[in-house]
């Protein structure tokens, strides 16, 4: 009876699991056939595979859509935008962490109120401010603001790490002479490679990927970023679902690389990072 048991928890757990994985993956094929589908296929039969592949999708989406011009300002945005709050974060969290008093403290959770502000609730005030400044519909406005909203998120999250490492090692660099500059950058901040390089990940994804606040702050063509490029296949009177998903699936590879170049340091720094607060 035991035996049975087993057998039947194995196939239900076995079961659940490969459940778990199509309900996964079926986005991803999703998007693949719908980017190589026809328009009378999309219609007549959505999730079925394309009898014939129609790889004119990507070359037209390219086309149509001013694809490079998209990725060269997806790709400005983003490198800039990551390489800033890399930087900016790395130094407040460390900061954070180490100085333990009231004033620290209140920084900490004045980040930690940050997270929960909406961008819908100051995104009229935000809009009029940019305008004000000569900012809208350009991409260092663009930068300006995704830093500012990922820096709450991206100093909590590596604060949580700084707290891991020992403070012996920086006590022994500053006894051998090291200023405070010289004992972040040469002790700690190396220290910090898994969790640095987890947010570097995710803001990437976060700003390569963002939509609402690029469609409130860059309206001209010559700025679009790709999500907002994709966007513009759905018009009023007629819907390019074809041409949306392949651009959508050109736009998944930067990504990917940047993800799978780095996916051994993110599982590690996001566990480090949440152990302590």
């Amino acid at each position: 009876m035991n035996t049975q048991k087993k057998k039947a928890l194995a196939a239900l757990t076995l079961f659940l699991k490969i459940t778990v994985v199509l309900l996964v993956i079926s986005p991803f094929y999703i998007a693949v056939i719908y980017s190589v589908k026809s328009k009378p296929e999309l219609v007549s039969n959505r999730l079925a595979w394309p009898k014939v592949i129609h790889w004119d999708n990507f070359t037209r989406a390219i086309e149509v859509s001013n694809f490079w011009l998209a990725v060269k300002n997806s790709f400005i945005t983003t490198t800039s935008a990551v390489v800033i709050i890399t930087i900016i974060c790395s130094m407040a969290a460390y900061m954070i962490a180490r100085k333990n008093n009231r004033f620290y403290n209140m920084i900490y959770y004045a980040f930690l109120g940050a997270m929960i502000i909406p961008f819908q609730s100051i995104m009229t005030p935000l809009y009029v401010d940019m305008s004000r400044w000569g900012l809208l519909n350009t991409l260092r406005g663009f930068v300006m603001v995704k830093v500012g909203f990922q820096i709450a998120f991206t100093v909590l999250l590596i604060s949580g790490f700084v707290k891991s490492i020992p403070r012996e090692l920086e006590e022994a660099a500053a006894i051998d002479g090291a200023s405070v500059y010289g004992v972040f950058w040469r002790i700690v901040f190396p220290l910090m490679k898994p969790i640095v390089f987890t947010s570097v990940v995710l803001n990437a994804l976060n700003v390569w990927n963002d939509f609402q606040m690029s469609l409130t702050l860059l309206q001209k063509k010559a700025v679009r970023t790709v999500p907002l490029t994709q966007y513009f296949f759905f018009g009023e009177n007629s819907i390019e679902l074809g041409l949306a998903f392949a651009l959508f699936m050109m736009s998944m590879v930067p990504i990917l690389i940047l993800y799978f170049s780095l996916q051994k340091y993110i599982i590690s720094g996001i566990t480090a990072g949440g152990v302590k607060g």
